[in-house]
């Protein structure tokens, strides 16, 4: 057995984040998908028990389990020393972008592929308004950071920071969002990195 477990699911992006990361560092894990249909009660274990939130994903590092992408990604970062994990600097900066993409585009994004993709029923047209101009702004955000030229969010080098705001980005088409030149560059250099894998390749 691997000292980490994750279990997760295809279709949610925040499972994705710390697919992402495990690929990337090369962290071998066992991989359990959790089907997000079922009723949170009928969940299997140790799922139903260590996931405090009923959430995907949890991670277990050696039977100790961690909750919620973004503190799951700064517990690898820090403890591995890996993708802004070399310095205190550098997570902490790396921090910074974890909560503002928890509070932007970790909401607006994710809600407005929900709501046209797999809500019944669709959205009201109100909501998706708003969410359409709150994703369009924290889109607008991100794009304006790579107007310097920079490779990553954090400089020439990937961080967790990348791979939380990518999270949802490689399913543009089911938000019916357009990303611009810099986004789409951005994400193509995520995707160029060793063990990098589509949201619906990663376990398959």
């Amino acid at each position: 057995m691997a000292a980490f477990a994750l279990f997760g699911n295809r279709e949610s992006g925040h499972s994705y984040k710390v697919s992402l990361m495990l690929a990337l560092a090369g962290i071998v894990h066992d991989y359990t998908e959790i089907d997000l249909a079922q009723p949170r009660a009928e969940r299997p274990e140790p799922f139903r028990t260590l996931a405090k939130y009923g959430e995907v994903p949890l991670l277990l590092d050696d039977g100790t389990p961690y909750v919620q992408s973004n503190a799951i990604l700064l517990h690898l970062a820090e403890h591995g020393g890996v993708f802004g994990g070399e310095s205190m600097e550098r997570l902490a900066r790396a921090r910074e972008w974890l909560f503002w993409e928890a509070n932007r585009i970790g909401f607006s994004l994710p809600n407005l592929r929900y709501g046209l993709r797999i809500a019944p029923g669709g959205l009201a047209p109100a909501v998706e308004a708003l969410l359409r101009g709150r994703c369009d702004a924290d889109i607008a955000r991100l794009d304006a950071e790579f107007s310097d030229g920079r490779a990553f969010i954090l400089g020439g080098l990937p961080s967790i920071a990348d791979l939380s705001l990518c999270g949802y980005m490689f399913w543009p088409e089911q938000a019916g969002v357009i990303l611009p030149p810099r986004i789409n560059a951005w994400l193509g250099r995520i995707s160029a990195l060793p063990g990098w894998r589509h949201p619906y390749a990663m376990h398959t």
